[in-house]
């Protein structure tokens, strides 16, 4: 199979993409999901989320103050 960028993947092969998404190559064609869950249940007003492509998560943090972590209560993934 060819992934999306044409690199040729073996049947049964597995892998992450440059955008954090893990795929996997069968007979039948090839499947990617997301690798991360992203933030749902939190203060819009005060919080912003940041994502970090290097580890493939968001981080929660005031607007205000990129130091201080918000409390997440639901995640989607």
């Amino acid at each position: 199979c060819l992934d999306q960028e044409g690199k040729l993947r073996e049947f049964g092969s597995q892998w992450k993409t440059d955008d954090c998404n893990d795929c996997f190559s069968s007979r039948g064609g090839i499947q990617c999901c997301s690798s991360y869950a992203t933030p749902a249940g939190y203060d819009n007003e005060k919080c912003e989320s940041i994502f970090n492509k290097e580890t493939c998560s968001y981080k929660v943090v005031e607007k205000d103050n990129h130091s201080k972590e918000c409390p997440v209560h639901s995640w989607v993934g």
